[in-house]
């Protein structure tokens, strides 16, 4: 009876595997087909002659790579503020003394309830106000100054950190920043990684912000870029496919480098 229990677990996590698979398989077949066999067999079939047409037709003829370069600084930039703004606030939040601190706190926190597109006109006026429209730094600016959700995580983190040591270091003269800096920072490395690595993906997977405040090729990102190639009146399904893969493929070997570090993160995060 247990081997027949076990028989059907593994079954269905067989199946499951193979439903969520498939579409990633499938785009890998499709940008590896070339144009005139594309529909020459149903489209999870694998290539009978497998060519790199697609992605030479993708990087020559399109934009796709200054997309690419566009994304990576975006990231940077996205990233490096979210941990350093973000982790900055948390220790404010955490270990100083304020007035309001944590009415302010949670305020600001709230404001994660609230859905982006309702801020998002406000903030393209403000864009527009602040002459960032059409720029990498108007679409990466909302998220360079940290963001309610990197905060609170860090926050939540520091709390952790025994007072002892803080005021061991405030005993032999050290202010604020230098606590943080030598004390916090080198204590902190799994949040400061989990932070770095869930800003990286959000930020690589945006799409609804670029798309709004972005418009020319010096300022339209991976996820955009896709949806001018599906959105043209004969869309080319091999390169666009190519195209899929080849935002994937990034965060498939950041995931193959890090992966404990990301199941770590998605530990530490309470993401499901």
């Amino acid at each position: 009876m247990k081997h027949v229990k076990n028989a059907g677990l593994y079954a269905v996590l067989i199946a499951g595997a193979v439903v969520s698979l498939l579409p990633f398989v499938t785009i890998i077949f499709i940008s590896l087909k070339p144009a005139r066999g594309l529909f020459a067999t149903p489209m999870w079939f694998p290539p009978l002659a497998p060519t790199l047409e697609n992605y030479i037709s993708l990087f020559s003829g399109t934009e796709f790579a200054r997309y690419f370069g566009v994304t990576i600084v975006v990231m940077l930039l996205s990233t490096a503020g979210q941990v350093i703004f973000s982790t900055l606030a948390a220790y404010a939040f955490a270990r100083m003394e304020f007035w309001g601190r944590d009415i302010i706190f949670w305020a600001f926190l709230s404001t994660l309830m609230v859905p982006n597109v309702v801020t998002l006109i406000p903030l393209f006026l403000v864009a527009k106000e602040l002459g960032l429209v059409n720029t990498i730094l108007g679409v990466a600016g909302p998220y360079i100054l940290g963001t309610p959700f990197g905060i609170f995580l860090a926050r939540q983190f520091f709390l952790g950190i025994p007072s002892e040591i803080l005021d061991a270091g405030r005993l032999d003269g050290a202010n604020e920043l230098k606590l943080f800096w030598r004390i916090v920072v080198p204590m902190s490395q799994p949040v400061l990684v989990t932070l770095t690595i869930i800003a990286a993906v959000l930020s690589w997977n945006n799409f609804l912000w670029p798309l709004i405040i972005g418009g020319t090729p010096n300022s339209t990102v991976l996820t955009v870029g896709i949806a001018n190639l599906s959105g043209m009146v004969a869309p080319a399904y091999g390169p666009i496919a190519a195209a899929a893969v080849a935002v994937i493929f990034p965060i498939l070997v950041l995931f193959i480098f890090f992966q404990r570090r990301i199941l770590a993160s998605i530990a530490m995060s309470g993401l499901k």
